[in-house]
């Protein structure tokens, strides 16, 4: 577990930290010679049972408050550093503001050089920050009175911060933000970062944002001491070795367990302003955006008011000026333009945003809901209610490894279909859609049969994957509410037939099939009967839908037994040399070449044969009916 300690400059931070770690966390020239920590400092304190107790010691002048960020990105946990001769001072209260906005777990209270003050000054000001910690609405905490010259406190702190320790759960996808990187004569590159998420061991191929490029990890470094594997919460340093080098390397890149996929440059937020905020807010306001370790810009986008003022809470989205490596649930700190004042925090609530009607109060209340929601299941659940969850997407949103996932929408008791899934009731809502449009269908064209799955799911799904449409109705036939005719799809009430007009000249169409190979023409058909061609035609293609006659080419048509009869042959040839040619088909058939191309391309647009070539091979499984 890594520790962040905040406070006014010059109260003692680095000072405790050697007195309770032993390790000088002060560790460039500039800070030694200027007695303040400029950049992050680390130490750590070994437990009895074995684990590592990180400690980062951040900034605590205003000027370097960029670089306190960098530190607490990820952390959970703070210690609250106090000197007893000077108490309470302006960057105390803004390091509490951003103690508050980054939602911290809880709060240490150290009151630093007790030994300079008598009793009653120290029990003053434990009640003065206990009122300020309420004031700012952070966790109540343990407060320590130390000196780091005497000792005074030091171990009572060190046992009490020691119990805080826990492990972290592993079910995320590893991720680290980069903060250092540096090279070693004999190691090569190294990169330093607190874990957000998941586990990394020795061998692992991590994805490096900003060169985009895959790195393994050669060693590894877990809390300053060598280790097989490291974990969320832990200060990480690794070894990597890959295509990138140190000069390729930003603060605030990343390494992932997987390449991200595309990022939007817009989220959904949940916003809460500082209680210290002087002045307002306002719709499309400039802001410095910190997360983790990276520092970017972008413009406050408010949906349902124009301006906030402090303490204020609401919904609203970020225009990113560049994409950020986000997932929901990450903490952000917004400061102004010119990055003098802390302005809030942000909680991400969705990493892709629609694009319209994203002030519609429907949608605030979906937004704000999904704001008080706790953990995935809740969230997934939440989400599913409006329509299908597309899981890969909601995957990298949470960090989710795979089986975590299945054992969610399991739990869930989601209906998975391809990469998304669905609520029972939403699912059942989907098949009522199709057989409502199918009978709207049959209304609108009583003379056709029904329609393809293609059609159907245009018709009625449009916006449904097709791993999806092709699993609804596959259980909407094998519950006998809806019925396959030859590839059509209908309702099995509905039923084609001739009307009477159209059966009489079919039956005297039909004899024209009766027992013959021979493929007859619309023109010659309606010569023959003195009947119109439109006539012919139209009652030949009803015939077809009822699977009497099939055309070949337009206005040329064999009946359904000669049809099955020269798949027959096909199939024949196919099983003496592997394949059906126009050569070999031809002199089967005993027609010109011509005739033979026709059906044999017949065949490849039915999805009975598919040709490569000048050959012909029947598809796998496929029977002609």
């Amino acid at each position: 577990m890594i520790i962040a300690t905040a406070g006014h400059v010059d109260h003692g931070k680095t000072s405790l930290l050697r007195a309770l770690t032993g390790i000088d966390a002060d560790r460039l020239p500039e800070e030694k010679k200027r007695g303040m920590t400029i950049d992050l400092g680390y130490a750590y304190l070994s437990l009895t049972d074995g684990r590592t107790l990180g400690f980062i010691d951040v900034p605590g002048h205003e000027r370097f408050l960029s670089n306190m960020l960098a530190g607490v990105g990820g952390v959970r946990h703070a210690l609250l550093v106090v000197a007893a001769d000077d108490g309470i001072m302006p960057q105390t209260r803004e390091h509490l503001a951003i103690l508050q906005l980054l939602g911290m777990h809880s709060i240490t209270v150290a009151i630093s050089k007790a030994d300079l003050v008598d009793g009653e000054h120290l029990a003053q000001l434990e009640a003065d920050l206990q009122a300020e910690l309420a004031r700012y609405a952070l966790p109540a905490s343990a407060c320590f009175a130390v000196s780091s010259f005497s000792g005074q406190g030091v171990p009572a702190l060190r046992e009490h911060l020691q119990q805080l320790a826990s492990q972290p759960a592993k079910l995320q996808r590893f991720r680290l933000s980069i903060d250092r990187a540096f090279t070693l004569s004999g190691a090569g590159l190294v990169v330093t970062g607190t874990a957000l998420g998941g586990e990394v061991k020795l061998g692992d191929m991590l994805w490096l944002t900003g060169k985009n490029c895959v790195m393994r990890v050669r060693g590894l470094h877990v809390q300053n001491q060598a280790a097989e594997s490291g974990q969320a919460g832990q200060r990480i340093a690794l070894n990597l070795v890959g295509e990138a080098g140190k000069a390729d390397i930003r603060r605030g890149d990343w390494l992932l367990q997987q390449a991200p996929p595309a990022l939007g440059t817009r989220i959904s937020i949940q916003l809460q302003l500082s209680p210290t905020l002087a002045g307002k807010v306002h719709h499309w306001q400039a802001v410095h955006i910190h997360h983790a370790a990276s520092h970017s810009t972008g413009h406050l986008v408010l949906l349902s008011k124009s301006e906030l003022s402090a303490g204020e809470s609401t919904v609203a989205e970020l225009s990113l000026d560049q994409p950020l490596y986000l997932a929901e649930g990450d903490r952000l700190i917004l400061r102004d333009a010119s990055a003098r004042q802390t302005l809030g925090a942000a909680s991400v609530l969705e990493l892709q945003p629609p694009t319209r009607a994203k002030r519609q109060p429907e949608r605030l209340h979906y937004l704000q809901a999904l704001a008080t929601l706790s953990d995935a299941a809740a969230s997934l659940r939440w989400r599913a209610q409006r329509q299908a969850v597309h899981l890969p997407a909601f995957a990298w949103a949470q960090q989710l490894l795979a089986e975590p996932l299945a054992v969610l929408t399991a739990e869930c008791e989601l209906i998975v279909a391809g990469e998304f899934a669905y609520l029972p009731a939403q699912w059942q809502r989907l098949k009522q859609q199709v057989l409502e449009r199918l009978s709207l269908l049959h209304q609108q064209q009583p003379d056709q049969l029904g329609a393809s799955r293609g059609r159907l799911q245009r018709l009625a799904l449009p916006t449904e994957s097709e791993a999806a449409v092709a699993r609804l109705l596959d259980e909407l036939l094998a519950a006998g509410l809806l019925v396959n005719s030859r590839g059509w799809l209908h309702l099995p009430e509905h039923v084609l037939a001739f009307a009477p007009d159209e059966q009489a000249l079919w039956q005297r169409l039909q004899v024209f099939f009766q027992d013959s190979m021979q493929p007859q023409w619309v023109r010659e058909l309606a010569g023959g009967l003195a009947a119109s061609e439109d006539e012919v035609r139209a009652v030949l293609r009803k015939a077809v839908r009822l699977g009497h006659v099939q055309a070949v080419v337009p206005d040329r048509y064999y009946s359904h037994h000669a049809v099955q009869a020269m798949a027959a042959m096909v199939r024949e040839l196919c099983q003496q040399q592997g394949y059906a040619e126009v050569a070999a088909f031809r002199n089967q058939m005993a027609c010109g070449r011509k005739l033979a191309v026709q059906i044999l391309e017949y065949f490849d647009r039915s999805g009975f044969t598919r040709r490569l070539g000048d050959k012909h091979f029947i598809r796998d499984g496929q029977l002609f009916s």
